[in-house]
């Protein structure tokens, strides 16, 4: 029997623990895209107690917590900290098979140097320890970043946001981890939201420019990509319910656009023209400035009305949505190189039933320009655990080249998520151990390397063109 998250966890024949060993375990991070707010790495956060730190924003956790019975109140209500720990101790200890179970113990681990096994019984015991640890110096928010072997983070931002907190923490010299924004623009393209009209005069006062027609939307919008590149943005970031194609002139998006300035109602099909356009626009922007583009799709969010409308979106109501038709990403990346203007692109999918279909098409529209283009991005979300890791990778190595794979991510907005590295790449190191062991792929350590330091590391940094990292 293996101990419990012991050296080789995760890893079962000898050469994948060599290779994790050897190759994996020591590499930096670059977690590229993330929801970590730069204000608190700005002003050096530090945390009163663990659940602060582990549960304050984490809907992974409160979803769990939900599934366990546990009262709303215990989970982002007015109950203390204290008795929110004590909820999430009693939902873990029957969480086996779940990723945070695994999630949760290797951050005491390697966070805390903590070894016992979170459950009803001791969670006071745990609760005191780390809250000890917690008034460390070394716990701090950046020294939590840097402890951890983080080299770059880019956070999600909107084209609104003034980045102050991003100009803060590049100005400041004791801080050597770069932190990046990536251009994250959906309240600019969701026209049929509420709140869309207001969105755009926030934008038009950001961009110190009025925004009149479509014309001027796309004129605003450039203003601010310069304004992020200027501030060191190299990456963008999509969320859709699914991907869409429905071309339109000219003409037509301008109109729907102006509807929508009106307060008038837009139909479904006007909706699916207008971000058609708004994707073909700016993704001709993003080639002219050597962004990389990122598409995240198949999610169907809000599902609980009632809990939105009491406590708002990103708290544990989103699901896989089915409706992926896998001929409109494939009609919409060519609309991009038909235009030109089909950037360094990574897609990603919540629903699983999507890889092979996306490394089938991203296989299309691969060339010379950048090694693999265009990326099947890390699993992700509700794929972000051992079996959909693996479905993830043996997909993209069935039918591409999994050595030029950029690699693990924490989509995250804690600063204990870094663990997550080390489970992706003792779950890399443990695949490609298999294929070695079972003769599939020779025992060539040179090769394996390069392989292996590229998907934790080297290839990111090479596709984004990071520098001094």
């Amino acid at each position: 029997m293996k101990e419990f998250i012991g050296e080789d966890f995760l890893l079962n024949s000898e050469t994948a623990i060599k290779l994790y060993e050897s190759f994996a375990k020591n590499m930096p991070i670059i977690d590229y895209h993330c929801h970590i707010d730069a204000k608190e790495i700005a002003c050096d956060m530090r945390f009163e107690n663990i659940t602060q730190v582990w549960l304050g924003a984490d809907h992974y956790k409160w979803r769990l917590m939900r599934t366990a019975g546990v009262e709303e109140k215990y989970i982002t209500g007015d109950a203390s900290d204290r008795e929110k720990f004590q909820k999430w101790a009693e939902t873990l200890e029957m969480a086996i098979g779940n990723p945070l179970y695994h999630w949760t113990h290797l951050e005491l681990k390697r966070y805390f140097d903590c070894d016992m096994v979170l459950n009803s019984d001791n969670a006071e015991a745990i609760w005191q320890h780390c809250n000890e640890m917690l008034k460390k110096p070394e716990m701090s928010a950046r020294n939590l970043v840097i402890n951890s072997g983080v080299k770059l983070i880019c956070t999600t931002d909107d084209p609104a946001d003034d980045l102050r907190w991003h100009k803060a923490i590049r100005e400041d010299e004791s801080f050597n981890v770069q932190v990046l924004p990536a251009w994250r623009p959906d309240n600019a393209m969701n026209i049929e939201k509420q709140g869309y009209v207001d969105y755009i005069n926030k934008l038009s006062e950001a961009a110190d420019m009025a925004i009149a027609d479509y014309e001027s939307l796309k004129a605003a919008l450039r203003v601010r990509m310069q304004y992020f590149a200027d501030m060191g943005c190299v990456a963008s970031d999509h969320g859709f319910e699914y991907i869409m194609y429905e071309p339109a002139s000219d003409e037509e998006v301008a109109e729907i656009f102006n509807k929508a300035l009106m307060g008038e109602k837009i139909s479904h099909n006007e909706v699916l023209k207008f971000k058609t356009a708004f994707m073909l626009f700016v993704a001709k922007e993003y080639k002219k400035l050597g962004w990389v583009m990122q598409l995240h799709y198949s999610c169907k969010r809000n599902n609980n009305t009632k809990m939105f409308e009491k406590i708002g979106p990103d708290t544990g109501f989103d699901v896989i949505n089915g409706n992926s038709q896998s001929w409109e990403l494939a009609d919409l990346l060519n609309a991009f190189e038909m235009n030109a203007s089909l950037p360094k692109t990574i897609v990603y999918s919540l629903n699983p039933n999507d890889n092979e279909a996306i490394d089938s098409i991203i296989g299309s529209f691969q060339n010379s320009e950048a090694v693999g283009k265009i990326q099947h991005g890390s699993a992700w979300w509700f794929n972000d655990n051992r079996d959909g890791m693996i479905r993830h990778m043996k997909s993209l190595a069935n039918q591409g080249i999994l050595g030029n794979f950029i690699g693990m991510l924490t989509d995250s907005r804690s600063f204990l998520s870094y663990s997550r590295h080390e489970y992706f790449r003792r779950i890399l190191c443990d695949i490609v151990g298999e294929w070695v062991e079972a003769g599939e792929y020779p025992y060539d350590m040179a090769s394996l390397e390069r392989i292996i330091k590229g998907v934790s590391y080297n290839n990111v940094v090479r596709y984004f063109g990071f520098e001094n990292v």
